[in-house]
């Protein structure tokens, strides 16, 4: 049996702490280098958040290549048994976005860590610059496409009665007013929240205690399927960890997300 059984899927300070030796846990820090460079959690494997995306124009945020998948996850010491504890110095942006590279693979056992070094730092608790060394097994993945919508998902989905679209961009870019595309706007039909609004500064960047509540006056319901989205599925990858954490039975992120949306001449927009 797991150290990490029955625990949540969003876990605290105090429950990774107390598990850090657990045999079968992977942990992965998605911080800056020169963050994790200063300090880490001890045993936390730094992972470059840029080997997470394709990183291609337009759309760099879509899923990598699998070969390149299977190198990072090669690198970590993956297998079928393992538990992975993701944080990351941000309040959950890269770590949610790793979180959906976990369901891409099939992988079920994870945690994020909330509020990740910013709660572990507030906390007071260790931090080490000692880097473990990269496993160098060979890896084989199954991608799976379910925790994704595609552009063309997501348009043939546009209207429906039980679709939510969560836009985590910041106001300024969902009206159009800020354009980091071809064109400015949103998806027909979403619902703006913006990311940090997620998160509680006053208690380490923590996931704030409200959100089911406030998810439901948005309209963002469990009866829903939920896809959510930014710029480049980095900022939703807390939106979509948020949506999981929550129970929320459907949820899709649509990893090509504004910067394939807006650069494209036919897609449909609002203002």
């Amino acid at each position: 049996m797991s150290a990490f059984s029955g625990l949540p899927l969003v876990i605290e300070p105090a429950d990774l702490a107390s598990r850090l030796r657990a045999p079968e846990l992977i942990l992965v820090d998605l911080s800056g280098a020169a963050r994790y460079a200063e300090g880490h959690i001890p045993g936390a494997h730094w992972v470059d958040s840029k080997r997470t995306q394709l990183g291609q124009p337009p759309a760099p945020g879509l899923l990598p290549e699998k070969a390149q998948l299977e190198s990072l996850f090669g690198e970590l010491g993956h297998r079928a048994d393992a538990v992975y504890v993701v944080y990351d110095d941000e309040g959950g942006g890269w770590a949610g976005r790793f979180i959906w590279l976990l369901d891409v693979i099939g992988h079920k056992h994870y945690h994020y860590l909330n509020g990740g070094l910013q709660a572990w730092m507030g906390e007071g608790r260790e931090l080490s610059q000692a880097t473990p060394e990269p496993a160098s097994g060979l890896v084989s993945l199954t991608l799976h496409e379910q925790p994704t919508a595609t552009r063309a998902y997501l348009q043939s989905r546009l209207g429906a009665a039980d679709l939510a679209v969560w836009d985590a961009r910041a106001p300024a870019e969902f009206s159009g007013e800020k354009i980091l595309a071809a064109r400015g706007g949103h998806v027909p039909g979403a619902v703006n929240f913006e990311w940090t609004a997620g998160m509680d500064p006053q208690r380490g960047l923590r996931i704030r205690t409200d959100i089911a509540e406030v998810l439901e006056s948005l309209g963002i319901t469990k009866d829903k399927e939920v896809i959510t989205h930014c710029q480049t599925h980095r900022r939703s990858g807390f939106t979509y960890l948020v949506a999981k954490a929550l129970g929320y039975p459907r949820v899709k992120a649509y990893a090509g997300s504004w910067s394939e949306w807006g650069n494209l001449p036919d897609t449909p927009i609002e203002h």
